[in-house]
């Protein structure tokens, strides 16, 4: 079974969101099960191409949150990178960045 790693940049990110957006107070535990299947299925996740290779992204509990991660094979490590809003023009899923 892989590990689940939140990185700091993550972690920020899901505090800015949890602020700005006003989530409940269960939003870790959210997310914790938005990402739960990563443990037995690491490259789960749809490949990311061009910029954001070699990331791999799923959908948090809102369908706006992408939880962008990389899966480390050798120590069987998911990192979680980065956590970003959809329908921001920056996201990897906005069609100007497709």
């Amino acid at each position: 079974m892989a590990k689940i790693i939140v990185t700091p940049q993550a972690q920020r990110d899901i505090e800015a969101a949890a602020i700005a957006l006003e989530l409940p107070s269960d939003s870790w535990a959210r997310i914790a099960r938005s990402l739960r299947a990563l443990k037995t299925f690491p490259l789960a996740g749809p490949k990311l191409e061009g910029h954001w290779a070699p990331l791999r992204f799923v959908i948090g509990p809102w369908s706006w949150m992408i939880l962008l991660y990389r899966y480390e094979r050798a120590s069987d490590e998911v990192f979680v990178v980065a956590v970003l809003d959809a329908r921001s023009a920056g996201s990897p899923l906005s069609p100007q960045n497709s």
